[in-house]
Parts: structure tokens; C-alpha cells; sequence
């Protein structure tokens, strides 16, 4: 069998070769990372290439994302469905071999990296995950979860924000199975770091909290197995081991230097690579003995057994715990979830209250709480504001079982930590800041919406309603961007029951992530017949109607309330209208058209368009004689009513304007 050397040398000339190609990529992340790679995944990632998705594998996350080639070279060569023909078509159309790993191409890339830091960020939650579910489920006699999360970040990573705000929750949470390697090669697309990057790496770490492994010849590979032992042996800290290596290790003219970062390294400076490292075979071609040393199929269905074989145990002892873990980890929600949560939403039609949408939100996740172990979330240091601590909540720092993070300020870690979580499975996730604050978090939304997975996110103070703190808290372009965000499902309550269904529809999505937009200010509860309640799932739908109504006026969130006003001061003045509300576009637009058409018919062209946003997303909706009540500038500070008042949201700018277009 060939050596580990010749073993970490295959990675190095598949991802030489496939660069090349492509004519397109980064072959010196993946030529000096080899080595650390070969002994991770040859002596300690636990994984079983013809089961991507066993729950007890350890995860394998490539923060530094843009080095795909070392991630797919490993899938390959250790046994996955990835043939080797993929890596040949690296970076091609509708390859399993994307520019950058992306989740659900191919088998065994458990998320989508390459935006820097989200990787490691990533980690951070599918350790937490792993944590909380091993406290939920394992037994003193039988355990059932028990995997780690490994991660490789560069420079780049360790200068994103991201990672300061993933990396201090992960110490403070003491998440002691969460092993980072950083590649410690002084290089990025720049050039020597040096100039911009000269941060003392190894105690800024430690200051966090973690176990810091310094100065590890990434070349060394037995101080890399020591490095990834010692680890392994710290269970109350996570750990950060931090490897120098040479970029582009191999080639002799780019090796060491940023020329190697983001090109091929052409066919004249490969042969003098190939020479350089003893590999003497032509391109994509792998001996049978590099193959047997890698294939880790017998290994991994082997290490799979063995937990097979304590699920099963599990299984006889503790029937209950081992149907709800299997049901979890399958991404399904309790049978009796859906008649519950319309038990509840039409309680809450029948009782009629007036509050803000963000305490209707809290009063949802009482009601839907306990029927849901899996529901795990936190905020961002806004709990008291965001109202997202619920009667069962429970700190998981103090409560290892429980289902509550404390974020802190930290919108962008939060949101990509989610993604972990929902990614490592057996949770839904939610996390909550102000919508003004999805700004800071919004490359993480939209790596849950490429990814299709069903993270939720709770943005409260929706609109210049929060009032006194002013345009810097007031978001008024945020609803109009998420909703922009293919994917990415939008819900603004107009009231209590409204809120309900957002959180039903989320909570029940499999497809994409979700964000719910709630009220600072109190909102009057609207009466509804039961096929009403019924078409708030479709995202829009007639709330209010008349006899041959000569306009249509369209509302979300707080302002259909103010929509329902001025339908009854049309009427008063012999003005019939139709009051629709639309509390999630992005659902509506997924509706058929003949249902869309009820609800917006093409003859009735006069419509007013009322929320307390930009205009822009609108005018698809808009006939050929319309009205936009919008917000296209910034708020002002002021209570919430004299805003409101300042900028037109009141029934007679609504009269006036359905008047005009009449």
C-alpha cells in the first residue's frame, strides 16, 4: 500500500490537474493542506462514504472554501459517489463540482463555504447541535450521539468578522468536540498577509477560551496526528491547532507564494511539480494502491455497524426516546403538530385580542413549544425585545438539554450558526434580531436560501412603527431585499392570527429559510371566516370585500389595519373597495393563477398599495391606475403615531388616494 506521503501527493495532483483543466480555481490551498488532510481522514474522521447522511459521523466543514478541490479529492478518493469523471468536469455546468462545495451536489459536502468565516461559523452550530442532542437523547448505558466537528479555515477566514463572533460564542459555550485547523500559510490573494494581517492568532484564540494547539508543522505528520490527539483529549474547550504549511506545497516556481492561490499553475510548472513530489502519473490518473489506501467504505460501514448496533440496543431499552431521535433526525415534524397549531389559531380567531405581533409571536412559541422538542433558538441579545424566550426555554450553557442561546450581539454569527444547526439535523432553529439588523447578518440568509434549508428568523420591530429610536433602527428597504432573496419566504403579520400561521408555515417548510417580520407597536385583531384562516397559508388572500368593489386595497403587517379603516371610510362616502392583505408575497407568487387571479383580478386595475416600506417590489402587483403609499426615504425619530402621520399613513391619505385614481 502506498505511503502517506504518496497518499496526501494524490490530492495534490487531482487538484493540480483539475484546476488546470478548468482552466479556473485555487490549487494551493488544497497542495498545502494535503498532508493534514491525509491524517485527519485516515486515522480520525469517523465517516462511511456509502452513508453521507449517518447521523453519529463526525462533519467535515472546508471553511476556506475556494480550495473545493481538496474537499472533492477527498470524497473521491476515500470512496463517495464522486466519480472521478466529476473531478474532470470541475467547475462546469451542472458538474457535482462546483467552484465552491455546495451542498446537495455531492455526497458528503455538508454545506455550502466560500464566503469566508461562514464555514467555521457553520461548525460552531453543528457542534452546539451535537452537544444539545447528545444531552437530550444519550443514556449513562447507551450512547447515541457522540461525533466531532472538524473544520479547516485560512487567513481569510480568521479576518472576517464572522469568525470573532462564531469563535467567542464557541469558547464561551466551552463546545469541547468543535477541532478547527488553520491553515497558517502567511499568503492570501494579496499576497504575505504581513501587511494586513498581523494579529497574534494563537492568543486571541486563547482569550476566547479555547485549546490552542500552536506552531504545528503542517508538513509533520506525526505532529499533526499528536496535534489532532491532544485535541480530541480537551473535551471542556474547543480546540484551534494551528498548522504553518506552504502554499501550493510541491510546486517548485509558485510554492510559498500567491501566484499558486487563485490560478492554475500551467501545464509547465505541473511537470515540474509532479517531479517535485515523485508523482510520476499522467493526469487524473490514480494507482490502485493510492485507491486502497484511501478507500475508507470497509472502515466507515464498519464504524456504522457498531452504532447501528447501539441504536438497536437503544431501540429495545428505550423505545420512546428512539422513535422521537430517528423522527428528528428525519426532518419530520410530531404527527399531531398541524391539528394542534390550528387548534391554537383558531382559539386565537375566537378570542379577538389587539397586541403587537412580536408578544403574538411569544404567545405562538408557548403554544407550539411543547409540541416541539426540536425547537431550539435564541436572540441576539434582544430577548426581552424580540420576545423569544417562551415558558419552556432553558439556557443551553447552564442546561446542556435545553433549547435557548444567548447570541449575544452577534447578528451574522447567529445566523450562519443556525445554518449549522439545521444542517447537522435533529433541530429547528430559529434565531431574532430587529429587522433593521438583517443587514448584518444577510450573507448567512442568503446562504441558508442557496442552500434550501429551513432556517428561521425572527426580525421584530418591523417598520417606522419602533418609532423614537429613529432611521437607524427603522428599517424601510429590508422587507423589499428579503423578499428579493430567491428562497427566502417573507411573512408580515397583520395581527395575532396572521402571526400564528407565519410560524406554522415555517416551522413546516423543508424547502428554504424563512424570516417572520413582527410589530414593535400593538395591532388591532381583524375577524375572519374559516376559509380566510385558511388562505393566510397562501400568502395573500381577501380580508375585507364589497359588491362590485371599484378598488383594491393592498396591505401588510401593521398597515392592513389601517387598510381595514379606510375600506369603512370608502364605504361611508359610497366608495366600494377590497382589502387584501398579503403577509408573505413570495407564498402568493407560488399560488396558482387562477386562485391568484381571485384574489387580484385583472379588471379591477384601480388599486392603493399601503406599507410602510419602499415601493419597489410592489408594482407587480400594480393595475393600470394604482396608488403606492410607501416609504421611499429614511424614517424619522418620533412616537410611533406621529410618524405614521408624517409620512401619510392615515385613512384619508388612503381616501384621498383611491379618490385619485378613480
Amino acid at each position: 500500500m502506498a505511503d502517506h506521503r504518496t497518499l496526501a501527493n494524490a490530492i495534490r495532483a487531482l487538484s493540480m490537474d483539475a484546476v488546470q483543466q478548468a482552466n479556473s480555481g485555487h490549487p494551493g490551498a488544497p497542495m498545502g493542506m494535503a498532508d493534514i488532510a491525509e491524517t485527519l481522514w485516515n486515522d480520525f474522521l469517523r465517516h462511511n462514504p456509502a452513508n453521507p447522511s449517518w447521523p453519529d459521523r463526525d462533519r467535515f466543514v472546508l471553511s476556506n472554501g475556494h480550495g473545493s478541490m481538496l474537499l472533492y479529492s477527498l470524497l473521491h478518493l476515500s470512496g463517495y459517489d464522486l466519480e472521478l469523471a466529476e473531478l474532470k468536469n470541475f467547475r462546469q455546468l451542472h458538474s457535482k463540482t462546483p467552484g465552491h462545495p455546495e451542498y446537495g451536489y455531492a455526497p458528503g459536502v455538508e454545506t455550502t463555504t466560500g464566503p469566508l468565516g461562514q464555514g467555521i461559523a457553520n461548525a460552531v452550530g453543528m457542534a452546539i447541535a451535537e452537544r444539545t442532542l447528545a444531552a437530550q437523547f444519550n443514556k449513562p448505558d447507551i450512547e447515541l450521539v457522540n461525533h466531532h466537528s472538524y473544520v479547516f479555515l485560512g487567513d481569510g477566514c480568521l479576518m472576517e468578522g464572522i469568525s470573532h463572533e462564531a469563535c467567542s460564542l464557541a469558547g464561551t459555550l466551552g463546545l469541547g468536540k468543535l477541532i478547527a485547523v488553520y491553515d497558517d500559510n502567511g499568503i492570501s490573494i494579496d499576497g504575505d498577509v504581513a501587511g494586513w494581517f498581523a494579529d497574534d492568532t494563537p492568543k486571541r484564540f486563547e482569550a476566547y477560551g479555547w485549546h490552542v494547539i500552536p506552531v504545528v508543522d503542517g508538513h509533520d505528520r506525526a505532529a499533526i496526528k499528536a496535534a489532532i490527539e491532544a485535541a480530541q483529549a480537551e473535551t471542556a474547550k474547543p480546540t484551534l491547532i494551528c498548522c504553518q504549511t506552504v502554499i501550493g506545497y510541491g510546486s517548485p516556481n509558485k510554492g510559498g507564494k500567491e501566484s499558486s492561490h487563485g490560478a492554475p499553475l500551467g501545464d509547465d510548472e505541473i511537470t515540474l511539480a509532479r517531479t517535485q513530489l515523485g508523482w510520476n502519473h499522467p493526469p487524473f490518473e490514480i494507482p490502485g494502491e493510492v485507491y486502497e489506501g484511501w478507500d475508507a467504505k470497509q472502515s466507515g460501514a464498519a464504524a456504522e455497524d457498531d452504532w447501528s448496533g447501539r441504536l438497536d440496543a437503544y431501540r429495545e431499552k428505550y423505545p420512546a426516546e428512539c422513535a422521537e431521535f430517528e423522527r428528528r433526525m428525519a426532518g419530520e415534524l410530531p404527527a399531531d403538530f398541524a391539528a394542534a397549531a390550528d387548534s391554537y389559531i383558531e382559539e386565537l380567531a375566537a378570542a379577538g385580542e389587539k397586541l403587537a405581533s412580536r408578544k403574538a409571536s411569544q404567545n405562538t412559541l408557548n403554544a407550539f413549544g411543547p409540541k416541539l422538542p426540536e425547537l431550539i433558538g435564541g436572540s441576539a441579545d434582544l430577548a426581552g425585545s424580540n420576545l423569544t424566550i417562551w415558558s419552556g426555554s432553558k439556557d443551553i450553557k447552564t442546561t446542556p438539554e435545553g433549547n435557548y442561546v444567548y447570541f449575544g450581539v452577534r447578528e451574522f454569527g447567529m445566523a450562519a450558526i443556525i445554518n449549522g444547526m439545521v444542517l447537522h439535523g435533529g433541530f429547528k432553529p430559529y434565531g431574532a434580531t430587529f429587522l433593521m439588523f438583517s443587514e448584518y447578518a444577510r450573507n448567512a440568509l442568503r446562504m441558508a436560501a442557496l442552500m434550501k434549508i429551513p432556517a428561521i428568523h425572527v426580525f421584530t420591530h418591523d417598520s417606522i412603527g419602533l418609532g423614537e429610536d429613529g432611521p437607524t433602527h427603522q428599517p424601510v428597504e429590508q422587507a423589499a431585499t428579503l423578499r428579493l432573496m430567491p428562497n427566502m419566504d417573507v411573512w408580515r403579520a397583520c395581527d395575532a392570527v396572521e402571526s400564528a400561521v407565519s410560524w406554522k408555515a415555517a416551522l413546516q417548510r423543508k424547502d428554504g429559510p424563512s424570516s417572520l417580520l413582527f410589530s414593535r407597536q400593538g395591532l388591532a385583531h381583524q375577524p375572519r371566516t374559516a376559509q380566510q384562516i385558511s388562505d393566510i397559508e397562501k400568502g395573500g388572500y381577501i380580508l375585507l370585500d364589497s359588491d362590485n368593489p371599484q378598488a383594491i386595497l393592498i396591505a401588510t403587517g401593521s398597515e392592513v389595519g389601517l387598510a381595514v379603516e379606510a375600506h369603512g371610510q370608502l364605504a361611508a362616502e359610497g366608495i366600494s373597495s377590497r382589502v387584501v392583505s398579503m403577509p408573505s408575497t413570495d407564498v402568493f407568487d407560488r399560488q396558482p393563477q387562477s386562485y391568484r387571479d381571485s384574489v387580484l383580478p385583472e379588471s379591477l386595475s384601480a388599486r392603493v398599495i399601503i406599507e410602510a416600506g419602499v415601493s419597489g417590489g410592489w408594482y407587480k402587483y400594480a393595475g393600470t391606475r394604482s396608488a403606492m403609499i410607501c416609504l421611499d426615504t429614511f424614517g424619522e425619530s418620533g412616537p410611533a403615531d406621529q410618524v405614521f402621520e408624517h409620512f401619510g399613513f392615515n385613512v384619508a391619505n388612503v381616501v384621498a388616494n383611491v379618490k385619485k385614481i378613480l
